[in-house]
């Protein structure tokens, strides 16, 4: 049986990085920069109204020549936000992801934020799972499974 989200906000945590729609583009993405993330969830207090990503940074920012200093963060988010819920299986978060083509999955249960599951989280969580299988595999044929 396949992992529910929920399984993986436990190994990973529940931060997630936010940000005010009224900041600067250029203060977004220095705590990008300063948080290694890819995106901040964009909230007025707790709720979701957007998400600022790299990918908006580059569409509506640098494409349109628009200054970071001067320009809001709710001015270039991305406001259709996907989420799942932590029900939801590591590989139907991944189909969302495909299907969809974001990145970033905030995983929301009843109204409330519970954390935030990358691309890169799924792909590592998959390899690890199957690293587990395949040793558990290579264990039973060699006839040192544990009884």
């Amino acid at each position: 049986m396949e992992n529910p989200l929920s399984d993986v906000l436990r190994h990973k945590g529940s931060h997630v990085s936010r940000v005010a729609p009224e900041s600067t583009v250029q203060d977004a993405v220095r705590q990008m920069n300063r948080e290694r993330v890819g995106a901040l969830l964009v909230m007025c207090g707790d709720t979701i109204v957007g998400i600022f990503t790299e990918r908006d940074l580059l569409r509506r920012v640098v494409a349109e020549d628009r200054s970071p200093a001067a320009t809001q963060v709710g001015d270039v988010m991305t406001t259709e936000v996907v989420v799942v819920k932590p029900t939801r299986t590591v590989g139907e978060a991944m189909q969302v992801v495909t299907e969809k083509r974001v990145r970033h999955l905030p995983v929301v249960e009843d109204g409330c934020l519970l954390g935030i599951i990358s691309s890169g989280d799924l792909t590592r969580w998959t390899v690890a799972e199957k690293e587990g299988l395949i040793h558990s595999l290579m264990d039973y044929i060699q006839g040192t499974y544990p009884a």
